[in-house]
């Protein structure tokens, strides 16, 4: 079997020696390239397990192999070296198609430590298209809307780019970022996954980076954090939103130098970690805020990856709930529907989506007499109805016209004094009708008045319009 192929591109003479000798000691056949025209050459003639390009090139932009490479089909991963502090055409590179980045001065360990991610990629042994193989999938649903997310983790799957997953409270966003985690090459690694928002402030330190023994009261050995924990794998921040600034600060160095200390230690150390985070909160409208620092969001948010929520693919109900039913009943258990039930289940909005149907069929099967679950047993009284999907801007203009014409009934014959406020009479009372009819809950009150949650936050806020106190 023959030695994977690597293509290295820089045009520094010193720097290429340094990186031919150090994969040449790897077992690594290696092809250098001075020039961009070069690299192209060499690519069009052999096949590689790896391309790794510097940014600036004599006649040309290492972003434009990268596209090339990452556009020609072949699965070939791509890394890029950047100058130093050059954060941005790293997080460039890297939604450009790239696996990943090392900074100059190169650092041979880091170095090694990204090749050998790099040929642990399904098709990165001999630089040739393979069929992948992978377990079952964990995100269940055959709707267009399921393909289209599995479609893409497989894409994102074989990247180090860092991933937000954005999506409403319970529509699996963790289920997605193990998806990806296990479709990766690092798949034989730890995946981590961290609440920010429930450790307490005075503690994330110690639990993010661990602490040497004595470093405080109380230290009385020594620990690893979350970071040396998915040393080599995945690590999930969910709900990202809710770390404090303080935290957020720190958290960005770890990111970028790929570096952590330890609190009690006097010196770094590497670690080799892929970042995913989640949240249900609007990041971009956090920034905007200040509680949300722009340079951890851009570092966070190089690819964004949306999970649609359940009421987007209700076709997807009774694999759901078969697949639900069959781990809760157990071993040898078996629980069914009743007549209707799915029907009912299918008209129903699920504002708190897959969580939510799960909480549904554990209360109902705990009721249900010899496994069979009935519609009365789903407590469903005062659900909203969910509309078809496509038909969310036909239901707006039918709740405002609604709103318009009991507002309309009301009005004395006579104009009225003050237009604007008129209007805005009106426009309170169909936003608050909106918000009446989904629970106060903003996401589904913007999509059904038809305008963004932004749009209705505002609204909100220069109507005088506030959520009423639990």
């Amino acid at each position: 079997m023959t030695a994977p192929r690597i293509l290295v591109v820089d045009d520094e003479a010193d720097l290429r020696e340094l990186l031919d000798i150090t994969l040449a000691r790897m077992g690594l056949d290696v092809d250098c390239a001075a020039t961009l025209g070069q690299a192209r050459a060499l690519w069009a003639a052999n096949e590689y397990a790896l391309v790794l390009t510097d940014m600036r090139l004599p006649d040309g932009l290492g972003l434009e192999l990268v596209r090339e490479v990452a556009a020609s089909g072949k699965g070939t991963p791509i890394a890029v070296v950047t100058a130093y502090g050059s954060a941005d055409n790293a997080v460039v590179a890297l939604k450009a198609g790239a696996f990943d980045y090392v900074s100059k001065p190169v650092v041979l360990d880091d170095l090694r430590v990204l090749v050998r991610s790099a040929l642990r990629l399904p098709n990165a042994g001999d630089g040739l298209p393979q069929a992948g193989v992978h377990p079952p999938s964990r995100l269940i649903g055959d709707s267009a809307a399921m393909q289209a997310l599995r479609a893409q983790i497989g894409r994102l799957a074989r990247s180090m780019a860092p991933i937000a997953i954005t999506g409403e409270s319970g529509s699996g966003k963790e289920l997605a970022a193990r998806e990806i985690h296990a479709r990766s090459a690092r798949a034989a690694r730890p995946f981590i996954a961290v609440n920010c928002g429930a450790i307490p402030e005075a503690l994330m330190e110690a639990e993010f980076f661990g602490y040497r023994k004595g470093a405080f009261t109380g230290a009385a050995d020594e620990r690893d954090g979350f970071f040396q924990a998915a040393n080599g794998g995945t690590l999930m921040l969910d709900e990202v939103a809710d770390l404090p600034l303080a935290m957020q600060v720190k958290l960005l160095r770890a990111i970028q130098e790929r570096r952590v200390r330890k609190i009690g230690a006097t010196v770094e150390e590497p670690v080799d970690v892929r970042i995913i985070s989640a949240t249900h909160q609007d990041l971009a409208h956090c920034v905007e805020t200040g509680r949300f620092r722009q340079d951890l969001f851009y570092r966070l948010n190089v690819i964004e990856l949306e999970v649609p929520p359940l009421r987007e693919r209700l076709s997807d109900l009774d694999v759901l709930t078969a697949a639900i039913l069959t781990r809760l009943a157990g071993p040898g258990q078996q629980a069914t529907l009743g007549a209707g039930v799915l029907e009912t289940l299918g008209a129903y909005s699920f504002p708190g989506n897959v969580r939510e149907l799960e909480n549904v069929l554990e209360r109902a099967l705990a009721f249900a007499d010899d496994g069979v679950i009935d519609v009365a047993g789903l407590s469903l009284k005062g659900a909203r109805v969910a509309e078809p999907a496509p038909a969310v801007a036909e239901t707006a203009v039918a709740v405002a016209a609604a709103a318009v014409g009991a507002a309309a009934a009301v009005v004395p014959a006579a104009l009225p004094n003050s237009l604007p406020d008129y209007l805005e009479q009106v426009e309170r009372d169909i936003i608050l009708r909106a918000l009446a009819q989904t629970q106060f809950n903003r996401t589904q009150a913007a999509q059904l008045l038809g305008i963004s949650v932004r749009q209705l936050r505002y609204q909100m806020q220069k109507l005088g319009i506030q959520e009423p106190e639990a």
